[in-house]
């Protein structure tokens, strides 16, 4: 009997395990849209919580109204701006196609503006062939801005999957909204963990979540918005495609929007557009430079935020295996294995002081 029992538990845990490796199959072709329905619920949990609130508990219309707050606020202006941006890219590349645009002519002013020893520091390295300098920089330029007119190209021919995928990020956020609560409760009671270990794990979850939403895209979205206004009050062509530009280098510690604003403030100073340049630089530091260390604290506090080094490595580790899904998975996955080690590392601490304090007294 007790044989027979082992074979039945044994089919059922392969049954088990075949079921859940083919359901996870299944959910992993729209994963980034279950990612990005999380994230995003996790963001405007508290804006749904306030209005079941003020609407008496209604949970359908809270989650409705949450809903279009998204919609407005966050899709519609991605939207927009993806189209802009696609329009600014394909533009830029046409004119750098034609030669408008000539990055080694402002090489070559950047050349003959330089004082003599700076030019002798050249020779004495080797990098005075400032013509072979030009030709890659330009070849490089061009060949940067050819694919992301084939990645706005590409967008622009998968937009069905986009707008699939979409639909069913807002729809998925929509049951979320209203029935997360339930969900996670549920989803806590089947996982075979010890409580604690349970809360711990889940709390880390949320805390980077929102780490990661408010603390890097808000902070993104604002650095690379003040950068495509001052360049766009200053002239500077194509001020939405640098303003995502520096929005994405703004994602990475260590990195930020100054690999942009910084090339073109010299480029404007180069050029003899002083004022522009030193108006730039200026912006730059003491606007865009400082809106990560004022909203950065505000809105994330930085008791939550993980070393520079790990997020920055992690970050870009996620993005090479999960695409752009991968500004949320590498640091995800980088707090969740921080975390776990520390269980781990806790549970025996406490093992080891429950068998000192178990060991009888020396005679």
């Amino acid at each position: 009997m007790s044989e027979q029992r082992g074979l039945e538990r044994a089919f059922f845990l392969i049954l088990l395990a075949f079921v859940s490796a083919a359901f996870f199959t299944v959910l992993w072709q729209f994963y980034g849209a279950i990612l990005w329905a999380i994230a995003v619920t996790v963001v405007f949990r508290p804006v749904e919580r306030r209005l079941l609130a003020r609407l008496g508990g209604r949970r359908n219309l809270s989650a409705l109204l949450t809903l279009l707050l998204i919609i407005a606020i966050v899709i519609i202006p991605a939207i927009l701006i993806t189209i802009t941006l696609i329009h600014e890219a394909t533009h830029l590349y046409a004119r750098l196609q034609s030669g408008d645009i000539n990055p080694g002519s402002w090489l070559r002013g950047l050349q003959a503006s330089l004082p003599g020893w700076a030019t002798a520091l050249l020779d004495r390295f080797g990098l005075n062939d400032m013509s072979a300098v030009r030709e890659r920089l330009s070849s490089g330029l061009a060949d940067r801005i050819q694919t992301i007119a084939a990645q706005a190209l590409n967008l622009g021919q998968g937009a069905l999957t986009v707008l699939l995928n979409l639909g069913v990020m807002l729809y998925l956020t929509n049951f979320l909204l209203r029935d997360g609560p339930t969900i996670t409760r549920r989803i806590g009671e089947e996982t075979p963990l010890p409580p604690e270990i349970r809360e711990l794990l889940y709390g880390k979850f949320l805390t980077v979540m929102r780490a990661t939403m408010k603390g890097s895209f808000v902070v993104a979205v604002a650095q690379g918005t003040a950068g495509g206004l001052i360049l766009w009050g200053l002239g500077i062509h194509a001020p939405i495609l640098w303003g995502v530009l520096m929005a994405f280098l703004s994602l990475l510690p260590a990195v930020g929007a100054g690999f942009v604003w910084v090339p073109v403030a010299i480029y404007l100073l180069v050029t003899g557009a002083v004022w522009q340049g030193v108006v730039l630089i200026l912006c730059g530091v003491f606007i865009i430079g400082l809106i990560d260390n004022i909203l950065r604290p505000i809105l994330v506090g930085r008791d939550t935020r993980m070393p520079d080094f790990l997020v920055l490595i992690t970050t870009l580790g996620g993005i090479v295996l999960f695409g752009f899904n991968g500004l949320i998975l590498g640091p995800l996955i980088a707090a969740m294995f921080i975390a776990a080690w520390h269980i781990l590392t806790e549970q025996r601490r406490q093992a080891l002081e429950a068998a000192r304090t178990a060991e009888p007294p020396p005679p």
